[in-house]
């Protein structure tokens, strides 16, 4: 009999946790899982990833943004867009995600425990129950942590989840406002600018940064920001928020709503709501992980090794909690490769080769080098474009600004980075990431027969585009 009470105790049950405790009890260990909220699925099916991807789908429906292409800007599937009219269908879609994980979470014999964690000593965690408000102590010999991420609060902005409010809160917004202002242009900053701005909203994006999505390629990321301009979003970049005001503070009337943003370099924005959106903090603060000897920075992330091993051995973190790219699919992986290397199983990934999705309007996705890290490695290379407008399938769906963007090795046509934006981005990048893991050249686009009419046809014309500016033919 083992000393612990479980082989392996499972913090949080977002991508991360509940990839790495069903990865542990396919490898026969008696697991626990333990989730401080009242559903499972953490930020990622309740208030990030599966709402806003959700909410984006509805937006682009009942705005008819994908058809105006071909029936004029003024197409609308609804007239007048109200938050309930975007709710119904996240709303569904968090439920039926809910009911999936939890699902899989007991069929696996997976102990599933609501509770808040937190550490007694690096083999034991105190269990405070959810509903009994009664605590009790479990140690395990195996600890992972996949607490995830809170939005980034400063104490000085007056957050008050109505006029002033972070993306954890959005789906509890009243109404569509008039106009918006957005802080910080990362990934959930952009993501969100987009859906109101495709919703008719007079958006404000403001980022101290002077380049949208700085990991991504420049090249991408140039047309992104000419899309969001072309949607009348005003691009404040480079610029610093020095401090956020309400303005009709004590009137209950969300009509009047206003907030005033005050610039450091003079400037004001006036919109009548802001969303705050300057990152993620790690959800280490009730952990307690002093007591294990855990270690993390200013922004509660835990720093881990390539195996994700905390600096506590038997410790592991995964998911958002540890930083960049935190992504539900990068996440996913981590807690699979966590739970193999606490208990000596030999698996595989290829970190280098994680695609990333990024679910702006267009929709960006990418796996590989950008050409600016190319340049920064010496590396010689060669790009190839094919443009959605080129394509039969994308004059059908109406979709004129999308680009497939190759780039590949000058000398030995190996490919080496897959850069794409327009409808279905984050689909199509898996071709590429296909050829990429197996160090295929550009040759095999050339030589390969995709169906007609379809997006993935993008690659053949591509490819053909990157050889001719080699001035060289494949056969």
């Amino acid at each position: 009999m083992s000393k612990y009470d479980f082989d392996l105790l499972v913090i949080g049950s977002g991508p991360a946790g509940q990839r790495a405790a069903i990865q542990a009890a396919k490898l026969e260990k008696r697991v626990a899982l333990v989730e401080r909220k009242a559903v499972v699925g953490g930020v990622c099916i309740n208030t990030g990833t599966i709402p806003s991807k959700t909410l984006r789908e509805a937006v682009l429906y009942l705005s008819g943004y994908r058809e105006r292409g071909v029936y004029g800007a003024s197409y609308t599937v609804k007239q007048h867009i109200t938050m309930a009219d975007l709710l119904i269908r996240t709303e569904y879609v968090i439920r039926h995600e809910i009911d999936v994980t939890r699902h899989q979470i007991i069929r696996n014999g997976i102990d599933l425990i609501s509770a808040s964690a937190s550490f007694v000593d690096p083999h034991t965690v105190c269990l405070l129950s959810r509903d009994e408000g009664t605590q009790r102590n479990v140690s395990a010999e195996k600890i992972i942590i996949g607490a995830g991420t809170e939005a980034t609060k400063e104490d000085h902005i007056p957050f008050d989840g109505r006029r002033i409010f972070t993306s954890d809160e959005i789906l509890r917004m009243d109404r569509l406002p008039r106009s918006l202002s957005v802080v910080g242009a990362g990934v959930i900053g952009c993501e969100y600018a987009c859906m109101f701005a495709a919703l008719g909203v007079r958006v404000t994006l403001v980022d101290m940064r002077p380049q949208l999505l700085p990991f991504v390629d420049g090249e991408i990321s140039d047309t992104l920001a000419y899309h969001l301009r072309e949607n009348r979003v005003t691009l404040r970049l480079g610029e610093e928020v020095a401090a956020i005001e309400m303005e009709n503070a004590e009137d209950e009337d969300p009509h009047n709503d206003k907030v005033r943003l005050l610039l450091s370099s003079g400037k004001q924005i006036v919109a009548e709501k802001c969303l705050y959106s300057i990152g993620r903090t790690g959800a280490t603060r009730k952990l307690n992980g002093e007591a294990a000897g855990l270690k993390s920075d200013n922004r509660g992330r835990v720093q881990v090794n390539g195996c994700y091993q905390t600096n506590v051995d038997h410790i592991y973190a995964v998911g958002d909690i540890i930083g960049f790219p935190s992504l539900a699919s990068t996440s996913m992986e981590q807690g699979r490769l966590a739970a193999c290397h606490a208990f000596g199983v030999d698996a595989h990934s290829v970190p280098e080769l994680f695609p990333y999705g990024i679910y702006t309007i267009p929709e960006i996705s990418m796996v590989g080098k950008t050409e600016e890290e190319l340049t920064k490695e010496g590396v010689p290379y060669e790009v190839g474009k094919a443009r959605y407008r080129e394509i039969a399938r994308g004059q059908i769906i109406g979709d004129l600004t999308g680009l497939v963007k190759l780039i590949f090795h000058y000398e030995t046509r190996e490919m080496l980075g897959v850069h794409i934006i327009g409808e279905g981005a984050s689909e199509l990048i898996h071709i590429g990431q296909a050829v990429l893991a197996f160090k295929g050249k550009v040759d095999y686009f050339v030589r390969t027969v995709f169906n007609y009419p379809t997006l993935a046809e993008g690659y053949k014309v591509a490819a053909l585009d990157g050889v001719n500016r080699l001035g060289v033919t494949v056969t």
